[in-house]
């Protein structure tokens, strides 16, 4: 029996042209997106080995901040402890001279600096070195004054300057004037050259105007064994009490050998 081959209809046609260029095109559609596929893997790799060096770079970043941070911190720890060391020099030396309270206070707000934030160590530290120098200055001012008051002791002491402090005192105190003063000068350069520690080994008279004994002068001041002014204030009471001016009191020694 012959087959009779099958009858294709437009319609039949048709959809197999459809099917047929739908496979065409997915087909090619695999070819031409291929690379874009590649590029995209390749784009998603780059990204995550820059994110993996960021991640790293972030770690380094880290960890050289805590070092950064250590090294200040030792830093301002080892200048605490130096100045507080140093701050105690001056508090020392400051004792019965100037008030040292503002540095003790400073310097023991320092002391914690182990509990201190860096900041607030560095900023004690600061405070603690100003007021440790502004005291340094106090100190030697008064160091300087003190030198200085010593000083015009002893050239106040010396035979020069005994009589510099007698004359002023005769004029003032008792208006005498410089006749006065030359039997003053007269009468004292005999009795002791003007020698603060003159001493009489025989009688047991005492300083320039030798007193007997000594301890009399107690009453112009404590430091009669030491002070020629002291001496001279008592000295110049004692003549005016006995003898009314010094050159009657120098006439009187000139008579006698003593007055």
């Amino acid at each position: 029996m012959r087959r009779h081959a099958p009858t294709i209809t437009p319609r039949t046609r048709r959809n197999r042209i459809i099917a047929t260029t739908a496979i065409a095109l997915v087909a090619a559609g695999s070819v031409l997106s291929a690379p874009f596929i590649a590029n995209a893997s390749t784009d998603q790799a780059a990204a995550q080995r820059e994110t993996a060096a960021l991640s790293q770079q972030g770690a380094l970043d880290s960890d050289h901040l805590s070092f950064y941070e250590d090294i200040a911190a030792y830093k301002a720890q080892s200048a605490a402890k130096t100045t507080i060391a140093s701050a105690n020099k001056v508090i020392a030396s400051a004792t019965s001279k100037v008030d040292a309270s503002a540095l003790e206070t400073s310097v023991s707000q320092l002391a914690d600096y182990r509990l201190l934030s860096v900041g607030r160590t560095v900023a004690l530290t600061d405070a603690t070195q100003a007021a440790a120098d502004q005291t340094a200055a106090a100190v030697a001012a008064a160091d300087a004054a003190a030198a200085a008051a010593a000083e015009a002791a002893r050239v106040a002491n010396t035979p020069d300057g005994a009589r510099a402090t007698a004359r002023q005192l005769a004029a003032t105190q008792y208006g005498w004037g410089d006749d006065q003063f030359q039997c003053l000068d007269s009468l004292w350069t005999k009795e002791s050259g003007w020698n603060v520690n003159a001493s009489n080994g025989s009688s047991g008279a005492t300083g320039i105007p030798q007193a007997l004994p000594g301890s009399k002068m107690a009453s112009a001041g404590s430091d009669w064994a030491t002070n020629a002014a002291t001496q001279i204030s008592w000295g110049l009471g004692y003549i005016a009490g006995s003898y009314g001016s010094p050159c009657s009191a120098w006439s009187h020694s000139q008579s006698v050998n003593w007055y």
